[in-house]
């Protein structure tokens, strides 16, 4: 009986759950900006569907309207036109008080910078949706706790910011992000102020929060970040210039 030959490089494990109901629907969203006697067309009526358990990655050049996307996907900003549901609710026309619940509730954001509160320690840091959520004080502190331990913090829930690499910094954003338990991730450049090993361990944890059944879309100018999605949309001069899944 002959061994089978051994691969000298080994395959890739890529995991795709099946994707569920839908999430975010966009139709004709156009956005323009009016900056002086110029008018700016960031998106030109694109259209894109979004269901639970996408792993998705949003790329396109400098003005090529990925930052206005994200902005709405966001619900930070609303469309000039055109219509976007999220969760079969209609925020394109909401009030800003409409926006920021959606915000709270259905969206988890990690940003590039972190954006942690520097006097606070990695636990408060991880409550703060949940005070704005109405949460009792024990209630939200073993939330937050629980989802410090899931991203692998358990043992730094006491250390601020400048206390923890910016590694350890990226996790603490990222359990912020997942404590209300939203309906999507929405991480924006997540490993752009990080060196490679580090970045590589941060999108490890958003693949490990895919396969847990978490909705994720990814903002990125980087390649090799965009790989580690399931499907590619890119943008180029406001408009949708692909959408392809990942084999």
């Amino acid at each position: 009986m002959t061994a089978a030959p051994v691969s000298a490089t080994p395959a890739v494990r890529r995991i795709y759950r099946p994707p569920g109901e839908i999430v975010i629907a966009i139709d004709d969203v156009t956005k323009l900006y009016h900056m002086g006697s110029e008018t700016v067309h960031a998106l030109r009526g694109i259209a894109l569907t979004i269901r639970r358990n996408e792993y998705l990655a949003i790329m396109g050049p400098s003005g090529s309207g990925k930052s206005t996307l994200m902005n709405m996907l966001g619900c930070l900003d609303t469309p000039t036109a055109g219509h976007y549901q999220f969760n079969g609710k209609d925020v394109s026309s909401m009030t800003d008080d409409e926006l920021a619940d959606i915000r709270n509730r259905e969206i988890g954001f990690v940003f590039q910078t972190f954006n942690l509160l520097p006097r606070s320690n990695a636990l408060h840091n991880v409550e703060l949706p949940l005070i704005y959520a109405g949460m009792t004080l024990d209630a939200r502190r073993e939330r937050a706790r629980e989802t410090l331990r899931n991203v692998g913090l358990g043992d730094r829930m006491d250390h601020k910011p400048n206390e923890l690499s910016g590694g350890q910094r990226q996790r603490v954003a990222i359990a912020r992000a997942l404590v209300n338990r939203p309906s999507i991730i929405l991480a924006d450049e997540p490993t752009g102020n990080l060196d490679s090993r580090t970045g590589e361990e941060i999108m490890q944890l958003l693949e490990d929060l895919y396969e847990q059944g978490n909705t994720i879309i990814v903002v990125t100018h980087e390649e090799d970040i965009a790989r580690h999605a399931r499907r590619i949309v890119r943008l180029r001069d406001g408009l949708i210039e692909s959408d392809t899944r990942q084999t």
